[in-house]
């Protein structure tokens, strides 16, 4: 993979991170609820809270880095560590999840895995 391709798709990548962080914040119901269903208690909440932090954290250091072309292969790597985390843990209850949305939430967890590692070595490198 190209630096210029790279560093497009870690982008892309950056924005959807925000998006899900935000909605988190804001509305953490909205990306818990593929994950573990409906009936969720304010614990998780305070979870999908947490977690939107993380990847609005995540994905606004990677834009950062990238518009200040500074290394942006810490917060690939850092994202992927992320996504290969929800994976393991999706895989963990995978029995538990609702039967609809559970491998679209894996599928998702562990393709930004794949990703980061297919992006990262390219990324800061020199044209």
């Amino acid at each position: 993979m190209k630096r210029d391709q790279a560093r497009q798709l870690a982008e892309a990548i950056a924005w959807v991170r925000i998006a899900i962080g935000v909605t988190a914040l804001v509305a953490p119901t909205v990306p818990l609820r593929p994950w573990v269903g409906r009936d969720v208690a304010w614990q998780a909440k305070l979870l999908a809270r947490s977690l939107g932090a993380r990847d609005l954290a995540l994905g606004i250091g990677l834009v950062l880095a990238l518009r200040h072309d500074a290394p942006v292969r810490g917060w690939v790597e850092g994202g992927g560590v992320a996504d290969a985390g929800d994976a393991l843990a999706t895989l963990l209850s995978f029995g538990k999840l609702p039967k609809g949305s559970r491998w679209p939430v894996l599928l998702s967890a562990a393709g930004a895995a794949a990703s980061a590692r297919l992006v990262a070595p390219a990324i800061d490198e020199k044209v």
